[in-house]
């Protein structure tokens, strides 16, 4: 068993719909089009499983999208506290019970608001509600619902290479407020057991301003094909990210694949700060908090690569231009993901692949 790489085949990409119960109901209709967004360019390239607790809703939103495969697209129901599926959706494992048939494990794992910090009660029980619908997807495949409930994992906080190695960083896995680790060692002992892996790299910095999940992985550094890492690097010193990337930076710089050698590193570029005040529909004493919009959060789908844009022509082509270098022969579609941010998540947190 093992953890894929995001990057391999995959079966399907898992969201939430938003709906006027989450804290998208200031500005519903901008975050429908984002989601419409998204499905529109998932659904020309894979299956779509779309969760939401009023289905006639969505697929009349969903239908009329323009360019979506309506084919492709799956509606499940079930209740939600919001939109994150990224960190309460099924972390898939795979392997094989013998040489014919391929093992699929679905690891449940608990997710408690990011540490405690938003009800989570709803989120935390869609995977058991849903399992029976995900697994008619896999084709006749075995697939296994594995209860990890007793410890708290959110898939934004792990990255795979899909040969045993793991990335992550101690600001979240050592988080008192989830599993209550007081050393690395612990954490790796259950990573390793639950999720087939051999090894975990750790980063003990990086940060993003307004960022709520305590240092998601995902938001920082990415793994990617031919022992590559795309991470986000600023190189404003006035900037109040300066010192924690580079100390990333420098941490990266050490890393060493299984073989013994250093990554190939793809910088990606600090977008341009984003303010909640940038937004005309804004409450005046939220509009001085700086919003986490990073390019590093991006979705990996077959053939493509979904990445976050922030309305910054410059940056934004950048940020595609290197991320190109790190998936040459895969399409780099851009994602207007402002919306996004200003619930402080982006493109790859509210999504969620399960393997081929």
């Amino acid at each position: 068993m093992r953890l894929p790489a995001e990057w391999e085949p995959q079966a399907f990409v898992q969201i939430a719909w938003p709906h006027k119960q989450t804290d998208w109901h200031p500005y519903l209709p901008a975050a429908v089009r984002c989601y419409q967004d998204i499905a529109r360019e998932v659904s020309q390239r894979e299956d779509l499983v779309v969760v939401t607790p009023d289905p006639q809703q969505t697929l009349r939103l969903l239908s009329d999208t323009e360019g979506i495969n309506m084919e492709r697209v799956h509606v499940v129901e079930a209740e939600t506290n919001d939109t994150w599926a990224r960190d309460h959706a099924f972390i898939s494992c795979t392997g094989s019970e013998n040489e014919e048939t391929t093992l699929k494990e679905l690891m449940d794992f608990c997710f408690n608001g990011w540490g405690l910090k938003f009800a989570a009660d709803l989120d935390n029980q869609i995977n058991s509600k849903t399992f029976d619908e995900l697994q008619k997807l896999f084709e006749g495949k075995t697939v296994k619902y594995v209860n990890a409930q007793r410890m708290v994992l959110e898939g934004g906080s792990i990255e795979s290479d899909g040969c045993g190695t793991l990335l992550t960083t101690t600001s979240c896995l050592l988080a008192p407020n989830r599993n209550y680790y007081t050393h690395k060692l612990e954490a790796e002992a259950d990573l390793k057991r639950l999720l087939h892996a051999n090894r975990v790299l750790w980063l003990d910095h990086g940060y993003l301003a307004g960022d709520d999940t305590d240092g998601h992985i995902d938001t920082l550094a990415r793994l990617c094909p031919n022992d590559t890492i795309a991470y986000v690097q600023c190189l404003d010193s006035a900037d109040e990210h300066y010192e924690a990337l580079h100390s990333m930076e420098q941490e990266l710089k050490v890393l060493r694949t299984i073989e013994g050698k250093p990554y190939r590193l793809i910088p990606l570029p600090m977008p341009h700060s984003i303010y909640e005040g940038d937004f005309d529909d804004a409450v005046e004493e939220e509009a001085a908090q700086r919003l986490p919009a990073t390019y590093a959060n991006f979705l990996i789908v077959n053939g493509a690569v979904l990445i976050p844009t922030y309305g910054q022509p410059q940056t934004d082509e950048q940020a595609k231009g290197q991320l190109q270098k790190a998936f040459p022969d895969r399409e780099i579609v851009g994602i207007d993901c402002r919306v996004l941010i200003r619930q402080h998540g982006s493109l790859h947190c509210v999504t969620m692949q399960y393997p081929k």
